[in-house]
């Protein structure tokens, strides 16, 4: 079954995780220091937030899915949609998660998800000491130099890293 995927960027996550909670009536089903997610039925929908003082606003929207077939599908529709930009990434340690996941970029160059979750984890992205180091006081330059999109992804603010 499909869930559809937000993906926020927030200057400040505190109000943030208070604001979703209150408006979808529910805390969050996973919190980290620098990220939060709400898994809502009614919508299905997978809603999350990350921390970014320097980009804050729509970051991604996607698709999850259960199954391996399901994830074919939604590749199979990401490649009629923009060959161009598809970028398949299996495998991926993303957002506190391993995951298979395709991304496409629409016209108006907001990046689109396509995933199954494989396994929780407890450190964010499996980014590197520079990536976090960079994060954490480095600056936009520094952050680009050390963390990049998925090669094929187009570069901007909202898809500098997977979770923002």
């Amino acid at each position: 079954m499909k869930r559809f995927h937000v993906h926020l960027s927030v200057p400040d996550l505190a109000a943030s995780i208070r604001f979703y909670s209150a408006l979808f009536g529910e805390a969050p089903a996973v919190r980290k220091v620098d990220y939060a997610k709400w898994m809502i039925d009614d919508p299905r929908v997978n809603f999350a937030i990350s921390a970014s003082r320097e980009h804050a606003g729509l970051h991604h929207l996607g698709l999850q899915v259960d199954s391996p077939g399901e994830l074919a599908g939604v590749r199979a529709r990401y490649h009629v949609a923009d060959s161009a930009t598809l970028v398949d990434e299996a495998q991926a340690h993303c957002c506190y998660a391993l995951s298979d996941k395709h991304w496409v970029t629409d016209p108006q160059g907001i990046a689109w998800e396509g995933f199954r979750t494989i396994d929780s984890r407890a450190e964010r992205d499996g980014e590197s000491a520079c990536c976090a180091d960079a994060k954490s006081g480095g600056g936009a330059a520094a952050v680009s130099a050390c963390c990049t999109p998925a090669a094929g992804v187009k570069e901007d603010a909202a898809t500098r890293t997977c979770c923002g």
